[in-house]
């Protein structure tokens, strides 16, 4: 594998180009590969891409389909263009993203069909180069970098989203919360019925942490302290009385 941190340089181009190759495969790269490099070998390159294109097209497709509420994703394996994920499509596959799925179970179930789905392009060449077919023009959506302001959570927003944002960010980098007065970050939690001015923590039980949210209630359910390690709710809680006070 070659993993240049730039393709500017002309001895990584010259790396590839004089690889003499049938075709480039390019996997989560995350840089736009240069015009002279495309057409370089002679069935071009192929990206896999871990969306279902043209729907989140760039740099986060798993997370900015776990905070959409996205009830699919997959993989889509294109010929690469100049553009931004932009290029035809030679083979896509969907997978259903459980409600229980977060960006590290969705990572690892697109991976494994990315690599199937790469050894059948890969053995189906020339024809499967051959086949592939523009992009719809509609459904384009944009997969932006994720930002550090991102990962706090805003207790006056519904719990749906809230829950959706601890899925997306775990296990890396982590949503975040101040939770009576100790910023956590947050690992597992789940909606439940609660109302509440948002931010108060409604309750404190065995093994959770339930805390007001915009709309429902969010049910925190395993935390993680700056440099610690992850832990239940019920270790959080061990020793502590949390009854009534404000979470942030």
């Amino acid at each position: 594998m070659f993993q240049p941190q730039s393709l500017k340089q002309k001895d990584a181009i010259d790396r590839v180009t004089g690889a003499v190759a049938d075709v480039l495969v390019v996997a989560a790269y995350g840089l736009m590969v240069p015009a002279a490099l495309l057409a370089s070998q002679r069935y071009g390159a192929l990206n896999i891409h871990a969306s279902l294109l043209p729907r989140w097209r760039g740099a986060a497709p798993i997370q900015r389909a776990l905070l959409a509420g996205d009830r699919e994703s997959g993989i889509s394996i294109m010929k690469m263009d100049e553009g931004l994920d932009t290029g035809p499509i030679v083979l896509q596959r969907s997978v259903p993203i459980e409600p229980t799925d977060d960006a590290g179970s969705l990572h690892d179930k697109l991976a494994s069909l990315g690599a199937e789905m790469t050894v059948e392009v890969l053995s189906g060449l020339p024809d499967s180069a051959m086949l592939a077919r523009s992009q719809p023009a509609s459904g384009i959506t944009y997969a932006r970098k994720i930002e550090k302001a991102e990962l706090a959570l805003d207790w006056s927003r519904p719990a749906q989203e809230l829950e959706r944002v601890v899925r997306a960010f775990s296990p890396s980098p982590g949503a975040t919360a101040v939770v009576a007065n100790e910023a956590l970050k947050i690992r597992l939690a789940r909606i439940v019925g609660g109302i509440g001015e948002p931010g108060r923590l409604l309750r404190a039980e065995d093994d959770s942490i339930i805390v007001a949210c915009g709309e429902e209630a969010l049910q925190l359910m395993e935390v993680q302290r700056p440099g610690g390690r992850r832990m239940t709710a019920a270790e959080f809680l061990r020793g502590r009385a949390l009854a009534g006070p404000r979470a942030a």
